[in-house]
């Protein structure tokens, strides 16, 4: 992943030394090359097994349901709506994950957008209605299934040849880094509406947080405000970066046509844009079907919790029932 290649690993192995003359120095591992679950992200870090750690929402919201509120399908259709989700959901993060995880909140990263690639031709939708997709959570297949469609569970790694050999003909990934597994050539069609982001959190366990001198709290909260900065702005460029790649348009860079093996072909898909029925269908099933499945995970206190922070403001208020 570029945010981790580009941005994270240079921070924690370069800058972070350079801006504290050598006081504060960090290994990075990601978690393929870890051997830590995503799914255990919160759980070591109120134990204090990993002083540090990026937990991604999706993956930990088993244990935090309510968390899973800030990244469900639909919700936050485009960055500017995210920005607006995540802000006012921020004071309640940060004091949660101290009540309950014993965690500082240092961070908010997000990855590009997750839309829709198709290997038959589609212009809304609604005309995936019976299609096999790829799915990478629950609440992404809640949705696929509301639309008529069928959801199929599907590792990252295994989204090519899934496709390639007929068990899914969509999938649901992000924008970029479909065009860099090739998933171009094997789709058609690509859906211009952002599904869901991947926003995690990057906090610290509040023991070995305290344990840092004040100056250096300090410096690494100034420093992460501009990582944080720099990882949405990219994330919001890769979106679109990846679109133009798949589509062949000029504004996809010469590195990008640079693949493992040699120059890749352009990109030749076909851009699905969003109509307005699409938005509609969209508000339809966030509220319809998508926060009430979730506050019923969660319990009617999340939802309460979820109207009076975002719901209502954002016009998804989720139905309580006393």
């Amino acid at each position: 992943m570029s945010q981790y290649t580009k941005l994270e690993q240079p921070f924690w192995t370069r800058r972070l030394p350079e801006v504290t003359e050598g006081r504060l120095t960090a290994d990075i591992s990601p978690y393929d090359r870890s051997g830590i679950r995503g799914q255990e992200a919160l759980r070591l870090l109120r134990l204090g097994v990993t002083p540090f750690s990026t937990a991604l929402l999706g993956v930990v919201a088993a244990e935090e349901p309510e968390l899973s509120a800030l990244e469900l399908p639909g919700v936050s259709p485009d960055m500017a709506t995210l920005r607006r989700v995540i802000g006012m959901n921020r004071p309640w993060l940060e004091s949660m994950l101290r009540e309950r995880h014993d965690t500082e909140l240092l961070a908010v990263y997000v990855y590009p957008a997750q839309v829709f690639f198709c290997a038959r031709p589609f212009q809304s939708l609604l005309d995936l209605r019976g299609r096999k997709i790829r799915t990478s959570a629950i609440a992404q297949s809640e949705w696929v299934s509301a639309v008529g469609a069928v959801p199929v569970v599907i590792p990252f790694a295994d989204i090519v040849p899934s496709i390639r050999g007929g068990v899914v003909e969509c999938a649901i990934t992000g924008t970029l880094s479909g065009w860099q597994i090739g998933l171009n050539e094997v789709t058609t069609h690509v859906h211009a509406m952002a599904l869901t982001w991947g926003v995690s959190l990057f906090g610290a366990n509040r023991r070995a947080w305290e344990a840092l001198p004040d100056d250096l709290r300090g410096i690494l909260r100034s420093e992460l405000a501009d990582l944080e900065q720099r990882i949405w702005d990219a994330a919001e460029a890769e979106t679109g970066l990846g679109l133009a790649c798949n589509t062949g348009q000029p504004e996809c860079p010469p590195e990008q046509m640079m693949g493992p093996n040699g120059p890749r072909s352009r990109g030749r898909m076909t851009l699905v844009r969003v109509t307005p029925e699409d938005d509609a269908l969209r508000r339809r099933l966030v509220r319809e079907v998508i926060l009430p499945r979730w506050a019923d995970r969660c319990g009617p206190s999340c939802a309460e919790d979820w109207n009076q922070r975002a719901g209502e403001q954002l016009g998804v208020a989720v139905p309580v029932v006393r």
